[in-house]
C-alpha cells in the first residue's frame, strides 16, 4: 500500500476519532454546564464529590505529619516536614505489603497492620523532640469522603482480601488501633483519594509564583489555587471551588476541594468505533472519556481502530490477518512501538517487513491521530477546571496544575500534544498565567499537606 495521509484523515473523520471535528470551545462549555449540574446536584455525568478540605495558598513551614499512601499492593508511610519555601521533606520512610494482600484478614489486623506501619514513626518524632500534627491518608480505594474528613470504604480492588472492612470508617479504624496499642493519636486524620492528593502536592512542589524558585516576594502575593489532574492509568481532576449548592457550601475565601470524576464525561465528539469498544469494556455506558484518554485503554481502543481501518483497506500488510486476531493490545506495547516504530520489534513491530513502510507509516499515523484526541479531551477538562477557579488573569498569581500519571509523562505525543491544546484554549479570548507540571511522589506529599489542615 501507499502511505496516503489524506485517506487516514478521512477514515478518521467517518468513524468520528479525527480531532478536527472537534470545537474546544463547545466542548468546553459543555464540561462547564455537567460541573453545574453536578455541583447542585442535579443529574450529571461529573457527579462533583466534595472532598471537604479547604486548601491553602502556602504550606507553613517547620511542621511535621505523618502521611500514609494505601493503593494496589504497598502501604507506604513516612514522616514528613516541610520546609522554609514549604516544600516536603520525607524522613524514615516505610513501605510494606498491604494488609489483605498475603491473605485475608478480619477488620482488626487489618487497622492493626496500618497502625504497626506508624508506630515506628511515632516513636522517631519523639526522639527528635517534634510532634506530629496529624495524620493525611492517600486511600486510593473507592470511598465516601465524609464532613470530618474521614473515608467510608466502598470496595476494595481485587489485590485486597478484607471484605469485612468495607463499609467502615478508615480513619476511625486507624485512631482505634492506635489507641488500642497504646499510641495516642493526633486530633486530625485526613482521608483523601489520589486526585486530591496530587493537587495538595502542587502546593508544596509548585511555586506559588510559577517560577522555579519561591524567591522573594516584595508586594505580599498569595498563591494561586492549583488544579489536581491525574493521567495515568485512569483520568480525573480535582479543583477548589467556592460554590457547592448541593451540601450548602459558600465561601469566597476558603473554597472546598471538589473531586470531578471527570472520567465519566461523555463528550459529544465520540463516534461509531468509540461506541463499539465501549460495548466490550466490562462497564459500557460509563467513563467514556477515561476510555478515550487514559492509560488502561488507549491500547486495546487503538487496536479495535486499527482493525477497522483493515477491514476497509486503509492499513495493508501482510500480516494484517494476524492483527485481527488478536484479542487485546496493551497500552505498554503500543507505546513502546510508537516510540521506536522503525525499530521493528514488539507485537506491533513484528508484523511488518523491511518492505512495508508505508503501512507501518499508516498505522503509526492512525495511532496518533488517536493520541491526539485524548490530548485535546484531556486539555479541555483541565480548562474547564482553570475556568471553574475564575483565576490566572494575575500574571504574579498564575493556576498550577499538577499532574500525575505516566500517560501524560511518558506516552508518545501526549504530553507536548495536551500542553499545547491547552495553551491555545486557555489564551483564546485573554492570555491566562498557568503553570503545569508533574509532580512526585503525589500521593504521599499531598496526604502530608492534607494533614495540615
Amino acid at each position: 500500500m501507499i502511505f496516503n495521509p489524506g485517506l487516514l484523515a478521512d477514515f478518521a473523520r467517518h468513524y468520528g476519532f479525527h480531532h478536527d471535528i472537534c470545537d474546544p470551545e463547545v466542548l468546553i462549555r459543555d464540561v462547564l454546564i455537567d460541573m453545574e449540574r453536578g455541583l447542585r446536584g442535579q443529574s450529571s455525568n461529573l457527579p462533583m464529590i466534595p472532598a471537604y478540605i479547604s486548601p491553602v495558598t502556602r504550606v507553613p513551614p517547620g511542621k511535621t505529619v505523618l502521611a500514609l499512601d494505601a493503593g494496589g499492593t504497598n502501604l507506604r508511610a513516612a514522616l514528613v516536614s516541610f520546609d522554609g519555601e514549604g516544600k516536603a521533606r520525607p524522613e524514615n520512610s516505610r513501605k510494606v505489603p498491604m494488609p489483605g494482600t498475603q491473605g485475608r484478614v478480619d477488620p482488626e489486623t487489618f487497622f492493626n497492620e496500618i497502625a504497626g506501619v506508624t508506630i515506628p514513626l511515632f516513636e522517631e518524632a519523639r526522639r527528635a523532640g517534634k510532634t506530629i500534627l496529624g495524620i493525611g491518608f492517600c486511600f486510593s480505594y473507592p470511598m465516601e469522603i465524609t464532613a470530618d474528613s474521614d473515608g467510608i470504604l466502598l470496595a476494595f480492588s481485587k489485590e485486597v482480601d478484607a471484605p469485612e472492612v468495607i463499609g467502615k470508617a478508615i480513619g476511625a479504624g486507624l485512631r482505634d488501633a492506635l489507641t488500642r496499642r497504646g499510641v495516642k493519636p493526633p486530633e486530625r486524620i485526613v482521608l483523601l483519594n489520589d486526585t486530591v492528593a496530587a493537587l495538595l502536592s502542587g502546593l508544596a512542589e509548585i511555586p506559588a509564583n510559577g517560577g522555579k524558585w519561591q524567591g522573594a516576594d516584595r508586594y505580599g502575593k498569595t498563591g494561586g489555587p492549583v488544579i489536581g489532574f491525574i493521567l495515568g492509568t485512569g483520568f480525573n481532576i480535582a479543583y477548589p471551588e467556592k460554590n457547592i449548592p448541593k451540601i450548602g457550601f459558600a465561601s469566597e475565601t476558603s473554597p472546598q476541594i471538589v473531586v470531578c470524576e471527570a472520567g465519566n464525561f461523555h463528550p459529544r465528539y465520540l463516534g461509531i468505533l468509540d461506541r463499539e469498544y465501549d460495548a466490550t469494556t466490562k462497564n459500557p455506558g460509563v467513563y467514556t472519556l477515561e476510555k478515550a484518554c487514559a492509560g488502561a485503554y488507549l491500547g486495546p481502543l487503538t487496536l479495535h481502530i486499527l482493525k477497522q481501518a483493515v477491514r476497509d483497506g486503509v492499513l495493508q500488510f501482510k500480516k494484517s490477518e494476524e492483527l485481527l486476531s488478536w484479542p487485546s493490545l496493551q497500552t505498554k506495547d503500543l507505546n513502546a512501538f510508537m516510540h521506536a516504530p522503525l525499530a521493528g520489534e514488539g507485537p506491533l513491530g513484528e508484523l511488518f517487513g523491511p518492505d512495508e513502510g508505508d503501512a507501518l507509516a499508516s498505522l503509526v499515523y492512525l495511532t496518533a491521530m488517536v493520541t491526539e484526541r485524548a490530548a485535546l479531551f484531556s486539555a479541555a477538562l483541565v480548562a474547564a477546571a482553570v475556568e471553574r477557579t475564575a483565576q490566572g488573569y494575575d500574571p504574579f498569581v498564575p493556576v498550577r496544575v499538577a499532574v500525575e500519571g505516566t500517560t501524560y509523562v511518558i506516552y508518545k505525543g501526549m504530553r507536548e500534544a495536551l500542553e499545547s491544546y491547552l495553551h491555545t484554549m486557555l489564551f483564546s479570548r485573554m492570555p491566562r498565567s498557568y503553570i503545569i507540571s508533574p509532580v512526585e511522589q503525589a500521593s504521599l506529599f499531598g496526604a502530608a499537606v492534607a494533614a495540615l489542615h
